[in-house]
């Protein structure tokens, strides 16, 4: 064998490491994606919009640019997000639905 095609135990954790990381990644997304249907299924506009006044729970006291759509919008999805961290950070299961996710204490 040449010099150039053998890998470092350096290379080979650096590889290993990548693909766990984005292993994990993919999970996250897909839960995040499985929340967000989840969540259209349940509700037609967002359920932290207020219809009356034009604002946003999310974002404290701010108007949404959304009117309620909330199928791409990066607010909720970011909510999500740190529902998946908090609930992983804690050692608890995942929820099963955007319901699940909405009664829980945390």
């Amino acid at each position: 064998m040449s010099e150039q095609t053998r890998v470092t135990d350096k290379e080979l954790n650096e590889a290993l490491m990548n693909k766990e990381e984005k292993k994990i990644e993919d999970e996250k997304q897909k839960w995040v994606q499985k929340m967000i249907r989840s969540a259209k299924h349940h509700h037609k506009i967002c359920p932290y919009y207020d219809k009356k006044t034009g604002m946003c729970f999310l974002k404290l006291g701010s108007k949404c640019d959304r009117d309620g759509r909330f199928d791409v919008c990066p607010v909720f999805r970011e909510f999500i997000e740190k529902k998946y961290d908090e609930y992983k950070s804690k050692g608890l299961p995942l929820p099963v639905n955007f319901a699940d996710l909405v009664i829980s204490p945390f």
